[in-house]
């Protein structure tokens, strides 16, 4: 059974290629624009066949190998979400003029993620109280939890919920930070299937029944989930029954912010802050590698940083309008997609990007699938 649910993610990681590849021959230049005088971003990398010729999409210096392929950002600040390619070219866009539905609204999203079965996207728009899957081929929205605008903690109802994933079981899994609660909604329901902690306003660091202000839920290579907590600098371990195996601190951190797993034993994170940082911990605390520019370089409350493939760090630095690429091993930045400190939304600009994700087969659920806990 195993091995048959194996087979079936790498099937469908290889239809979600396919159809990435179709994005990218379908992608659109951009009009250039000025030069940014904004830092380069820089490499020991080779610079001669890889650069970017084009400064207006990419930042100068940036290599397309840095990536393994296409990247999905939740541009929050423009309301929408974009694919970019690693040359720097959009390539996919939600909602274009005719996506939405009449009385529909797609306002503030701020992490996205493809499914495990690459078909859709679901949109976390925390501002906004609700939840949205959209389905990539057809650009419609196919389901939401919450209603937009409103916030609460009743059925169909949430205050600012965060890091939303589908399972592979199709179930969604999500933090609710303001009701200090974890939720597992079985998908086209809206009400919880399941509800970890009490609801209440008074979020405390009290794992699993209490939890201080959660704001992400990240699958791990053991079936289970590390849950970030923001009261205290917290994150923990948790299983979908409700067990908790380990809880600590990343070192250092002021605003914990969607911890997730490089590898077992060794954990990522960063510091919502400005200046902020990113950070490599064990599940002792120790710090094992921090990233903490300072100056023009220095980040600027960035929300989410996942591990690549290669050894590399990806990050959307949200108040300096982008998203990069690090290389731990120099502390360098080898792609950057954004002006630093520029927001827009022409080709090239972002504004608030807060949240990303590789495109298939390398996106996070497309990778953690076969592994990951089910209800």
């Amino acid at each position: 059974m195993r091995r048959l649910i194996i087979v079936t993610f790498a099937i469908l990681a290889i239809l979600a290629a396919v159809q990435l590849v179709a994005w990218s021959v379908r992608g659109h230049s951009a009009s250039k624009k000025p030069t940014s005088s904004s830092p380069t971003a820089s490499s020991t990398r080779s610079t001669t066949s890889n650069t970017v010729a084009n400064p207006a999409l990419l930042a100068p210096g940036s290599d397309p190998t840095a990536l393994p392929g296409p990247l999905l950002i939740a541009d929050r600040g423009n309301d929408r979400l974009i694919v970019v390619d690693p040359q720097g070219r959009i390539t996919w866009e939600f909602p274009r003029p005719g996506d939405l539905a009449p009385g529909e609204t797609f306002r503030v999203p701020d992490d996205a993620f493809f499914t495990p079965d690459a078909s859709e996207i679901i949109a976390t728009q925390e501002d906004d109280f609700v939840i949205t899957v959209i389905d990539v081929a057809t650009h419609r929205i196919v389901w939401r939890y919450g209603t937009p605008g409103v916030h609460g903690s009743g059925p169909n109802q949430l205050w600012n919920p965060d890091d939303a994933l589908v399972l592979p079981s199709g179930h969604v899994l999500t933090a609710d930070i303001k009701n200090c609660r974890l939720l597992l909604i079985a998908r086209g329901e809206h009400q919880p299937l399941r509800v970890y902690g009490h609801t209440t306003n008074a979020c405390r660091h009290a794992p699993p029944e209490h939890w201080g202000s959660p704001n992400g839920a990240f699958p791990m290579t053991n079936g289970h989930y590390l849950v970030t907590e923001i009261n205290g600098d917290w994150v923990d371990e948790l299983d979908l029954e409700g067990r908790i195996y380990f809880s600590t601190h990343p070192p250092g951190v002021l605003y914990p912010s969607d911890s997730n797993e490089v590898r077992p034993g060794e954990y990522l994170t960063v510091d919502y802050s400005s200046p902020g940082q990113i950070v490599t911990f064990d599940r002792a605390g120790r710090v094992l590698w921090r990233y903490r520019p300072t100056g023009a370089a220095a980040l600027r409350k960035p929300s989410l940083a996942v591990p690549l493939e290669n050894g590399d760090v990806l990050c959307n630095d949200d108040f300096n309008h982008r998203v990069i690429v690090i290389d731990p091993r120099t502390n360098r930045v080898v792609w950057q997609y954004g002006v630093t400190g520029m927001p827009g939304r022409t080709p090239g600009l972002l504004r608030i990007p807060d949240g990303v994700d590789l495109a298939p087969p390398h996106s996070l659920l497309v990778r953690h699938g076969p592994t990951m806990g089910q209800p």
